[in-house]
């Protein structure tokens, strides 16, 4: 069916009149948002009966992607664009006497994640539609999302984030599909001719219930599904207790099923997050595999081929209980020996690492699994003495054998455990790969080096430049055409155009109108006046000491206080934007943001910064805020300590709108300076193996004594600012180290070329020629940083399944 403005617009009203119960006249704006949203679902959903008819008729082998984020943003705008509607739907939405941007701007963000692990999964489910490469992917259907930040008095205040309120339209809950999950209890097991029994008794049940979320993709008419589990008791509640007056404990059984899906990451600084954080992660991963293994026994009638016609791909290690529990299914449900099910799982499971850092790689207690995971203790135990063994024939090495071990010390090593029983590990940039290779995973890589693949992130440029920068999309088709939007090597063909003077100009004036459309919704958003003649330089990623905000709040300290030692200088303006939230646990990184605040409220209110100086800490930064603020940026800050970010994705995003990039060698930065060169970014800083070498007898104190403007930024920070905040204790924890290695992310090592790289930047962006050249060969050579060329890496060298070319 062709889908018209008008077409569209009857659909809508019908939507308004059976499903709300009102008019196009008595409608508000929400239920408007809602209503077309669930007209584009529906042209989703029939579509993706189609999709999943041809998979199963076809046999075609099926992508699992388990992640427990999906940071979806908001997808009114973007479905309508994949499905080729969105001219059509805001025709209807103007026609119906609406504004369709304040319709889009309705929709909350679907804040499934925390940062940029859950932002990749979605940009990859987007991709793999594209490519029409039959996937689903999973997670827990959170009640509530990543927390809306507010700052009060300078600090980060958490709020919840009931996304769900409108955002539900999406869902479409499949309760015939439900899974029960079971916890706690106890294993009774014996040998009956050879075969074990296994009876699990006396544990508490707990159903997921599937909420499916239909993804389209771009030019085809294949559609994916996102699966979401919901957490329901599967009784309500008890009315013998409800009888007897006690109201509250007749609903406890219930209370305690919904709190799985309650909220994102809980905070697991005590023993009742843990054991919530391990529930959560076993009940999304046996609903999962619950679900996988009936669905391909329909078709297929065993699972002994399980593996030739499935591929799981985990997204960091939270899924990675995905290994024991498909162990589970095989030889307890379905009867399989060890060895052939070991066989089917380490031919099924592949692992994506996403950190070097070691308390991002998790560990638990053995004692939680004991009594939380009774028999998926004893599977872990039985792969643990098998790989324990392996290691130890290979190496004759007690060190590395604790090293390696899955179970060591009443500890449960969830990454070990992934390479023992995945079929690959890779990877998300080439640096990355090469430090799992050559020491996070060194042992592991000598033992069985096929396994270790690179594949470098991307990003869905069809969303982070064609959507939300329709000027440059604009001039892009106009120079080379619309093949870029579904081939993004193409952009290589605006090289040549660096040399047109008129290209440039026309590039200048498109980031000068996306620089006042973004300064006017910072107004109105949070009532700040954005000097948009300023140099938009821009920091905005979750807040962690590794990501070095601090270094950038140094260097704006000490431009600061030349300021102060000369007023009438020439100073280049610069508008320097953060966004980031802290873990709500994490006290440094919210230190760090009260900073940020109190060196804002300094600068601003200082009469010698106007027009000069200013900085701004944008409240709730999230994925419909990017979009805002990603085709207005000008100096994109990737300033992490070399060999601590594995890729990023932002940096990538920054690049194709043209933004400039200041930065260290790191993660995918070193990919983006092999295709630009020295001559089209802004490089400082130690190298990764500079860093990991310095790292050894390094003495912060001896910097700080030896580099008078350092000194006198540090003192600035001990003293505080107008707001009578001091900051001692950042000033302590960079000089002699709090609970942790004095600077231990080298900040103040890098003080020195970060503050010359960012002179060459002023120096450079005095010369606007030069300036947009360098834009336009960012964005021509962004190409490689796309989801479907990352997507197709993990096809050709992982999952080895056919993909749109």
């Amino acid at each position: 069916m062709t889908y018209t403005k008008e077409t569209l617009q009857e659909a809508i009203v019908q939507k308004l009149r059976l499903n709300y119960g009102c008019t196009e006249k008595q409608a508000t704006d929400g239920e408007i948002m809602k209503a077309c949203a669930l007209v584009l679902r529906d042209i989703m959903a029939e579509r993706g009966v189609r999709t999943r008819e041809e998979v199963d008729s076809q046999e075609k082998r099926k992508v699992h992607y388990m992640s427990m984020e999906f940071l979806m943003g908001r997808s009114l705008m973007k479905n309508a664009y994949n499905l080729e509607l969105l001219e059509p739907l805001t025709g209807a939405v103007e026609a119906l006497g609406f504004k369709a941007a304040d319709i889009f701007d309705m929709e909350p963000d679907a804040g499934l994640g925390n940062g940029g692990l859950g932002r990749l999964a979605a940009c990859y489910l987007g991709s793999m539609t594209t490519l029409e490469i039959p996937a689903t992917g999973y997670s827990i259907c959170y009640e509530l999302g990543i927390f809306k930040q507010k700052i009060v008095d300078g600090q980060q205040v958490e709020l919840p984030d009931d996304w769900k309120n409108l955002g539900d339209a999406w869902l479409m809950p499949k309760p015939q599909e439900t899974e029960e999950v079971h916890f706690g209890g106890k294993v009774r097991t014996r040998w009956d001719n050879g075969h074990l029994m296994v009876v699990h008794e006396d544990y508490t049940r707990v159903l997921a219930v599937p909420c499916d979320m239909e993804i389209a993709g771009y030019d085809t008419q294949q559609v994916n599904t996102l699966r979401l589990w919901d957490a329901k008791s599967p009784k309500p509640i008890d009315m013998k207790l409800f009888s007897e007056g006690q109201y509250l404990r007749a609903g406890e059984e219930r209370a305690m099923a919904d709190v799985i899906s309650k909220v994102l990451y809980p905070e697991d600084n005590h023993y009742e997050g843990k054991s919530l954080r391990l529930k959560q992660q076993y009940f999304f991963v046996s609903a999962t595999m619950q679900s996988i293994t009936r669905q391909h026994i329909q078709t297929y009638g065993t699972l002994k081929n399980f593996h030739e016609k499935n591929i799981i791909q985990i997204n960091d290690t939270h899924p990675a209980l995905v290994i024991p529990e498909l162990m589970r299914i095989l030889v307890d449900d379905a009867g399989l020996s060890w060895d052939e099910a070991w066989h089917i799982t380490t031919c099924s499971v592949a692992y994506t690492n996403h950190t070097v850092l070691a308390e991002a790689l998790e560990c638990w207690p053995q004692q939680l699994f004991e009594t939380l995971l009774p028999r998926v203790w004893q599977i872990l135990q039985e792969i643990a003495r098998r790989w324990q063994e392996k290691v130890e024939n290979f190496y004759h090495d007690p060190e590395k054998t604790a090293k390696m071990a899955v179970i060591w010390d009443g500890v449960v090593r969830m990454a070990n455990l992934c390479i023992a029983g995945g079929m690959a590990i890779n990877g998300v940039s080439a640096l990355h790969s090469d430090i799992l290779r050559h020491d996070v995973f060194r042992d592991a890589c000598r033992m069985e080096p096929e396994k270790f693949k690179n594949v470098t992130n991307g990003v869905d440029h069809r969303r982070w430049l064609s959507q939300i920068n329709p000027g440059l999309d604009g001039l892009i088709r106009e120079l080379i055409g619309d093949g870029y939007l579904t081939h993004a090597g193409h952009l290589q063909e605006l090289d040549p155009y660096a040399e047109d003077g008129a290209v440039l100009a026309r590039l200048e004036e498109i980031k000068r109108c996306n620089k006042e459309t973004f300064a006017r919704w910072a107004y109105r958003q949070q009532g700040v006046q954005l000097n948009t003649d300023a140099i938009f330089n821009v920091q905005v990623k979750r807040l962690h000491e590794y990501k070095r905000q601090l270094l950038n709040v140094l260097h704006i300290i000490a431009l600061y206080q030349q300021l102060q030692d000369d007023p009438d200088m020439d100073f280049p303006p610069q508008t320097f934007l953060f966004g980031a939230k802290a873990a709500p646990g994490y006290a440094v990184a919210k230190r760090i943001i009260r900073l940020i605040n109190s060196l804002a409220d300094q600068v601003n209110n200082d009469p010698i910064c106007k027009g000069k100086l200013q900085v701004v800490f944008l409240e709730n930064y999230r994925v419909s805020m990017a979009e805002m603020l990603m085709p207005a940026s000008e100096v994109s800050q990737q300033i992490s300590t070399a060999g601590k970010e594995a890729s990023g994705t932002g940096n990538m995003k920054f690049m194709m709108n043209g933004a400039l990039t200041i930065g260290t060698l790191d993660g995918a930065n070193v990919e983006m300076h092999e295709v630009l060169g020295d001559e089209n970014m802004f490089l400082f800083g130690l190298t990764a193996e500079e860093a990991s070498h310095m790292s050894r007898g390094y003495d912060p104190y001896l910097l700080y004594t030896r580099d008078p403007v350092l000194r006198r930024a540090l003192d600035q920070l001990k003293a505080g600012f107008r707001d009578g905040v001091s900051y001692e204790d950042l000033y302590q924890r960079l000089l002699f180290g709090v609970d942790c290695p004095a600077d231990q992310y080298l900040l103040l090592a890098d003080f020195a070329s970060y503050c010359a790289a960012s002179q060459r930047v002023t120096d450079t962006y005095r010369d606007r020629e030069k300036w947009n050249r360098m834009s336009l060969h960012n964005i021509a050579r962004s190409g490689i940083f796309s989801a479907d060329r990352s997507v197709a890496d993990y096809a050709d060298t992982i999952w080895h399944v056919p993909y749109k070319k």
